[in-house]
């Protein structure tokens, strides 16, 4: 028995987030559901009244999102939604498509076996986009479209690698202001992540290049000329909880 409970299971401790990370979390979520327009303040007073805790944690969340590039910090007038224009959306999927490609040239000239575990864990996500679809949580869409990309660049295994990437991928987070609009044809998104998923696996380049240049080429024309209508869909204040 004594031997049993000194075994060791692998297991990592559990560690509760703070309260500034779960109001960081869901400020995140409302920015990329367009509850926060490009350009538009955030109140930390308001934020603090609403949620009922200490302007403590609120600023610490918010200086988190100016750090991951979701917020701008403005000497003496506040913090605001960074705006992008269209110039920026060019650039930031004409960079995230050389990554990406740059990341599948490296995975397709390891092993077979190791082509398969990417394609599997890429299979894993785009099997979720589906059902997020159909429930209309578009907010979890442009998770999942996120997490797929930024998981392939991940799995070469260079930290300064994704560390670039997760700095483009936090900038498409406010090209995708509202999600639902972002995403026109969405059985074409499911479609496009589960083919380029099993490109990876079947290791073609020319296939992958084609393809992943298609989705993100199409993804960026299509974003390109909706930054200005996003300031229609402004849903007013945040209706966050702090837990």
């Amino acid at each position: 028995m004594g031997d049993e409970m000194k075994k060791e299971v692998g297991l990592s401790a559990i560690t509760p987030k703070s309260t500034a990370e779960i109001i960081a979390d869901q400020l995140r979520d409302r920015i990329v559901e367009g509850y926060f327009v490009p350009g538009e303040q955030i109140n930390e007073a308001l934020l603090s009244s609403q949620l009922s805790v200490s302007r403590g944690p609120v600023r610490e969340a918010l200086n988190r999102l100016c750090q991951e590039g979701l917020l701008i910090s403005r000497p003496n007038r506040g913090v605001f939604v960074i705006e992008l224009t269209d110039e920026d959306v060019d650039e930031i999927y004409g960079v995230r498509e050389m990554l990406e490609i740059g990341a599948a040239e490296i995975i397709t000239a390891q092993t077979a076996q190791r082509r398969q575990e990417v394609s599997d864990a890429l299979v894993k996500i785009a099997s979720q986009l589906p059902a997020a679809i159909a429930t209309g949580d578009w907010a979890r869409v442009s998770r999942l479209d996120l997490d797929f990309h930024t998981t392939l660049v991940a799995s070469v295994g260079n930290s300064r690698l994704l560390r670039a990437y997760t700095t483009l991928a936090t900038e498409s987070l406010i090209c995708m202001i509202n999600p639902e609009r972002a995403y026109p044809t969405p059985s074409t998104l499911s479609h496009d992540h589960m083919a380029m998923a099993k490109l990876i696996a079947a290791g073609s380049m020319n296939e992958i290049h084609a393809a992943f240049h298609r989705h993100l080429s199409g993804a960026e024309d299509h974003l390109a000329g909706t930054l200005e209508a996003r300031s229609r869909d402004h849903h007013g204040p945040v209706a966050a909880t702090a837990q």
